[in-house]
């Protein structure tokens, strides 16, 4: 079976899920998908911190407790689809790439509801969490990485020259596969080619820095 890594980039509710494989040295992008984490028939689920930050303290950790329930179950079964389809076309997934802001660990729930910014930040968290669980429930090995770090982890993984073309393929490879080729999927797309790295490459990258 031919490997395969996903890179993930999530936003409020939704994401974006991109597959790359690598043949021949050559990156090919085999699946992209725009995936829901958030179930409309839950009042609050897109922003479940904001909604919950509305709400007494008790019902607030209700809230999103279920929030949290159908987040996993709707990114679970988007993954297990992806997976699925994947591995009918003999596709092997090595691993997936979970895009992430600053990860700085958030305070005690009480301090998230009185800070706006603190409800952004932890809003991006809930909804990686959800796909990184998810990974979990399928045995697929998820490792965060940090966007303004992603420059610096493709030249660990490629070489600083070689990071360069990888930018610039995944870059244009909208031309070929067409639209959408967002921001969102050129960067999930490059999270993901850095898994494809084999150990001894991301040694020889480090040491190219």
């Amino acid at each position: 079976m031919k490997r395969v890594a996903l890179g993930v980039r999530m936003h409020s509710g939704w994401g974006v899920i991109v597959a790359v494989s690598s043949t021949e040295g050559s990156l090919e992008v085999v699946d992209r998908r725009h995936i829901v984490t958030m179930d409309p028939r839950i009042p609050g689920t897109k922003q479940p911190y904001h909604y919950a930050a509305t709400l007494a303290l008790p019902d607030s950790e209700k809230h999103l407790a279920n929030c949290t329930i159908a987040s996993e179950r709707l990114a679970l079964a988007a993954l297990d689809e992806i997976v699925r389809d994947l591995e009918k076309r003999l596709y092997h997934i090595i691993g997936a790439a979970v895009l992430s802001a600053s990860g700085r660990p958030l305070p005690p729930l009480s301090k998230i509801l009185a800070s706006h910014p603190l409800l952004h930040r932890a809003e991006g968290e809930f909804f990686r969490n959800s796909v990184i669980r998810a990974c979990g429930r399928l045995k697929i090995s998820a490792a965060t990485i940090k966007e303004r770090e992603l420059d610096e982890r493709l030249q660990t993984a490629f070489g600083k020259q070689a990071s360069r073309s990888t930018q610039r393929r995944i870059s244009t490879l909208g031309t070929s596969i067409g639209p959408p080729w967002t921001k969102d999927h050129k960067t999930a797309a490059l999270a993901a080619s850095i898994l494809l790295r084999p150990r001894r490459a991301i040694a020889s990258g480090r040491a190219q820095k």
